[in-house]
């Protein structure tokens, strides 16, 4: 464990938490010190969820830890089952009532209350939110799903469980809609969500399906997989994220079921046109860097590769459960996958790749807005602004439309700002204005504070750190730049004549970064001290050939 300005994902009881807000009937009582309820505010504030989460905390308070806690948490357990009167009740602890070792489980046995009661164990310094989602579905699952009867009812359609949707889920709500209404148009019945929106009686007849899709691996694989393994239900390998993949989930469920495959895409599935058009060709190799949960980093590489022509240049996650699949990912596109749960790490790569285009969650929108790179949030963990009040699925043909306006639409953006850069002269369009598409209205040239950033083998910084105040300072453009200049030269690289970083300044900014590493490299290998306006544009012509 590690102090972080930022986390990726939280302790594995709000994975829980997250499952049993999504479900109707099923209350969770936390064995939890008073302060550990903050969890709430990740659903009221972030998802803007009309009601708290139906969980119940003991709040135990240091001068309690002399006393009998147990006793706290069995009088919370027994007031949560009168006040609430839910169908299934969780127990558990989190991080800091876990060294308290209670047994909140033995505990709730002990109460002998009339309801199924699901004591979760979960590994709070061992394992994370996602993997907390995933252990409380799949302890769900073993305590409330029933036999199905050994001769099924002869239905006129196949029906299937969608699992893995769950409060607090990356448009998880819109995608569920999506797919439901794909699955209907294919033929194919949705019996059960679960446990997005679904109760225990739903839960009971989870086995009565005849296969399962799975959406959302990191939450509902464990499920599938033990249902399938106990009643001989199949589930689907394929998340229908971009139009091949939802390509080929239809082709999935069509083999399960027997049905015939559609003869061609609905009418809404624009994308790939949209792909293929003129305003969007000349995008075509744009250096993208992944960055987020697995299931969507390895989608979305292969929507970056396979449908936007984009150029993977780095991809990572922070689900180590899923590390393989991310790394043999990876090795399609020629790349070291990046498996941290540590943003400075993340920020490190991206200074070093320095690409186009950054597909992450919040924390790399926050790098990349540092760092002037066009981003789109493509997993969790995301904010307020990622649960749009309208209709935005990830997943389906609809879903591929939302991705290609997403992740095109900074991009686009970027053209802009080069068109308004030709009138940089102007008093409304001067070099100095920041990019509007970047979500910054301070204009390029004011007094910056210094931000603490990851640490980078960089003789520019260095020089920064060593020559700075003691006290806090702010430095202008203008004295970075003359800091900067001793330091380049004694790390063996050219320096730039004011006339060639002028010039320099005239190529569009989304591509200006690889221009001065080129002309860098080529000015090194020539010997060349200074960087003159010749130098660009001979660089120009070696790189252009």
């Amino acid at each position: 464990m590690q102090l972080t300005l930022w986390t990726y994902e939280g302790p594995p009881h709000v994975g829980a938490m997250r499952v049993a807000t999504a479900m109707t009937d099923v209350h969770y009582v936390l064995h939890a010190p008073q302060g550990d309820t903050y969890a709430d505010l990740l659903f009221t504030m972030i998802e803007r969820m009309p009601r708290r989460p139906p969980v119940t905390y003991t709040t135990f308070q240091a001068r309690d830890l002399g006393g009998d806690t147990a006793e706290l948490f069995k009088d919370a357990a027994r007031q949560a089952m009168a006040r609430f009167n839910p169908a299934a009740m969780l127990v558990g602890s989190s991080c800091t009532a876990e060294l308290i070792q209670d047994d909140p489980g033995g505990l709730a046995q002990a109460l002998q209350l009339p309801i199924p009661v699901v004591a979760l164990e979960l590994p709070s310094y061992q394992r994370k939110e996602n993997w907390g989602a995933s252990e409380t579905f799949y302890q769900l699952c073993r305590h409330l799903v029933h036999k199905p009867a050994s001769e099924k009812p002869a239905k006129a359609r196949p029906t299937c469980n969608i699992l893995g949707p769950s409060a607090l889920g990356f448009r998880h709500r819109d995608d569920v809609k999506e797919i439901t209404q794909l699955l209907n148009q294919l033929g194919v019945d949705v019996a059960v969500v679960a446990p997005l929106g679904a109760s225990v009686a739903d839960m009971n007849k989870l086995a009565e399906a005849d296969f399962n899709v799975v959406l959302y691996p990191e939450i509902g694989l464990t499920a599938a997989q033990w249902l399938q393994r106990q009643f001989d239900q199949p589930y689907t390998k394929t998340v229908p994220l971009g139009s091949n993949a939802t390509r080929d989930f239809i082709a999935e469920v069509c083999a399960l079921t027997g049905l015939p495959q559609p003869a061609q895409d609905p009418l809404n599935a624009h994308a790939d046109w949209y792909a293929k058009s003129v305003d969007s060709t000349y995008l075509t190799g744009k250096r993208v860097y992944i960055f987020g949960d697995a299931t969507h980093v390895v989608a979305a590489a292969r929507i970056a590769s396979q449908e936007m022509g984009f150029d993977v240049v780095g991809l990572g996650t922070y689900s180590r459960e899923f590390s393989r699949e991310v790394r043999d990912c990876a090795k399609l596109y020629g790349v070291e996958a990046l498996i941290t749960d540590d943003y400075l790490e993340v920020e490190t790569q991206i200074n070093a790749l320095q690409p186009e285009l950054i597909l992450g969650t919040q924390m790399e929108r926050h790098i990349a807005k540092r760092h002037g790179i066009p981003c789109a949030v493509i997993s969790a963990p995301v904010h307020v602004q990622d649960f749009p009040a309208r209709y935005a699925p990830q997943m389906g043909f609809e879903g591929a439309n939302v991705l290609f306006d997403t992740w095109v639409h900074p991009l686009m953006m970027g053209l802009e700002e080069h068109l308004i850069g030709m009138f940089r002269e102007d008093f409304e369009f001067h070099a100095g204005a920041a990019p509007s598409h970047l979500g910054s209205t301070r204009p390029a040239g004011e007094k910056v504070a210094p931000t603490v950033v990851a640490p980078v083998a960089s003789p520019v910084a260095a020089v920064v750190s060593a020559t700075a105040p003691a006290h806090t300072e702010t430095l202008t453009t203008d004295s970075l730049q003359k800091v900067a200049a001793p330091a380049q030269a004694a790390s063996n690289q050219a320096t730039w004549s004011p006339e060639a970083e002028k010039e320099l300044g005239k190529i569009p900014f989304f591509v200006r970064g690889k221009a001065r590493r080129n002309t860098e490299r080529f000015a090194q290998d020539l010997g060349v001290a200074t960087i003159t306006v010749e130098t660009l544009y001979d660089a120009k012509a070696h790189f252009s050939r």
